[in-house]
């Protein structure tokens, strides 16, 4: 099969399409794809010219901690949990993030992500629960707690959502499961949370909900959207 992948050396250097031929089993990720052809110190294109080893970022590649977060034949998914078998055709295309600054290759520098969230104070600070002999059953809030929390901050709905630029004004889906799990968590901050909300998100999304069709851990942002405005 072809590999193509969109090469950067450096910042503000221009991106260049390189191809590659590579013969590995379907059951391979595209994580063992990339190491599959960066694993020979004489690393070759499909032209047997010389070139260096692939960029690329990885952490647990067990879908936990969204580092190979990357564009694959024009979806945004993680590398590690994306099988050569589930792609078509015999041609396989790898670019980076768009959303994010190119670092190198295949690596961006995503910390908009974290200095947002930092910017806006969207932390969980202190744990505040209701008076026992108030609450109500509360099983289904607490599981979507959990759901919120598993946020891998990968990028990978920021890079599908229509409505998501730079990050200079509109956040997007990370920032609503955030803002929704911080209020939840500490009901004096409601207000200021939904405010916050309100202006970098709510003004800004067109309900494309695009975000939950790639997002990893499957996180219903829009169970999230209703929750804090209730």
């Amino acid at each position: 099969m072809k590999v193509r992948v969109l090469r950067q050396i450096a910042p503000g250097t221009e991106p260049y399409w390189e191809s590659f031929d590579a013969d590995v089993p379907g059951e391979t990720s595209i994580a063992g794809l990339l190491d599959h052809l960066n694993y020979h110190d004489d690393i070759v294109d499909d032209h047997g010219a010389k070139t260096t080893r692939i960029g690329w970022e990885c952490s647990c590649l067990q879908g936990v901690c969204g580092s190979c977060a990357m564009v694959i034949n024009g979806v945004p998914a993680l590398a590690c949990e994306t099988f050569v078998k589930d792609l078509k055709g015999d041609l396989i295309t790898i670019r980076p993030l768009q959303k994010f600054p190119v670092i190198h290759d295949l690596v961006v520098d995503r910390s908009v992500i974290h200095e947002n969230l930092k910017q806006m104070n969207i932390c969980i600070e202190e744990y505040q629960p209701e008076p026992r002999e108030s609450r109500p059953e509360k099983g289904k809030a607490y599981l979507h707690q959990y759901m919120a929390a598993k946020c891998l901050k990968c990028g990978l709905c920021l890079e599908i959502c229509p409505n998501y630029g730079s990050g200079e004004h509109f956040f997007g889906a990370i920032f609503a499961n955030d803002c929704y799990l911080v209020s939840a968590r500490n009901r004096s901050k409601t207000a200021e949370i939904k405010k916050l909300y309100g202006e970098h998100f709510g003004s800004g999304c067109s309900k494309a909900l695009s975000c939950m069709d790639v997002c990893p851990m499957k996180i219903p942002t829009i169970a999230s959207m209703a929750r804090l405005n209730r």
